[in-house]
């Protein structure tokens, strides 16, 4: 067996990240409807050279039966999150009933509002065969070079032939739903959607600053929503790790997840997670003291 690829584990103060640790870590990502089901997870051997696993999702109700199985292991909580998701089968009207009616009013006049700006109808366009999605890929490129997850953090939609060559193999197998919203030909916000098996993942949605006064984000994603529901498809759509407000807003259901690592107790890996606690802790502290709108200024940067 080879060594496990090297995972950065940042020290994160919102967008900036003053530095991290990379140690060796077997990445064990738990699907929604395992999450959903408790967490069970079956852990795959260690290299000599691995310094422990990063289990991504793990149910909080199930977190304590990981750890006791593995004792030899040290715990850590890495961060602890809602992972959020839609129910796809609840029809598009039962969906937006959901919805508070301040929230309800909210989303239609944003959709009104863009829509005037479009010159009177919404330009959202779909993309799933192969040369659909290469289209996409090129233009959607376009949009995340602009975005502030690719020049801060590193997270914009991804490049390269790895990723074309996924991106096709996914399309060839109908595991894949794209789009791109526009104004008067001009791509403004992008949403990626592979499929795990009836589950829509949201992995990458972005959107140009120039056009970030007229939530550009927000309705494609309800404009998805509405056109996966329509389709019948697919019956979950997973917001991933992670929490926002976006995620919060069209989410109908959550799980209280964390990121759980579990590593060998050698010093390097007790000191790595001795830094860790005490710089969160101290984030933590800080927070509980210092005001919110100071703080979050802050972390923006």
């Amino acid at each position: 067996m080879t060594a496990a690829p090297l995972h950065s584990l940042r020290f994160q103060l919102g967008a900036r990240t003053p530095f991290s640790v990379r140690r060796r870590l077997r990445r064990v990502p738990l699907a929604l409807d395992e999450a959903l089901v408790g967490g069970e997870v079956s852990l795959p051997p260690l290299d000599n050279d691995d310094h422990g696993y990063f289990i991504s999702s793990v149910p909080l109700a199930g977190m304590n039966r990981i750890t006791l199985r593995h004792e030899n292991l040290k715990p850590f909580i890495y961060q602890d999150y809602s992972r959020r998701y839609v129910d796809l089968t609840l029809g598009f009207d039962a969906y937006m009933q959901g919805f508070s009616s301040k929230s309800r009013s909210t989303l239609r006049r944003k959709l009104r509002k863009f829509t005037e700006l479009s010159g009177g109808s919404l330009d959202i366009r779909l993309y799933r065969s192969p040369d659909e999605l290469a289209e996409f890929h090129r233009l959607a490129r376009a949009i995340s070079r602009k975005t502030y997850q690719e020049r801060l953090l590193d997270a914009g939609l991804p490049e390269g032939s790895e990723f074309e060559v996924e991106v096709a193999r996914l399309a060839n197998e109908d595991q894949l739903r794209a789009w791109i919203l526009f104004v008067h030909d001009e791509p403004v916000s992008y949403l990626y959607a592979p499929a795990q098996g009836d589950t829509l993942v949201y992995a990458y949605l972005g959107y140009d600053p120039a056009f970030a006064s007229h939530s550009p984000g927000a309705v494609l994603q309800i404009e998805a929503l509405r056109a996966v529901m329509e389709e019948g498809a697919f019956r979950q759509f997973d917001f991933t790790e992670g929490d926002g407000q976006h995620k919060r807003q069209f989410a109908t259901g959550s799980i209280d997840c964390v990121d759980l690592l579990l590593l060998r107790p050698s010093l390097s890996n007790r000191l790595t997670v001795a830094a860790l606690s005490a710089f969160y802790g101290t984030i933590a502290l800080a927070k509980s003291i210092i005001p919110r709108k100071q703080v979050t200024a802050w972390l923006r940067g």
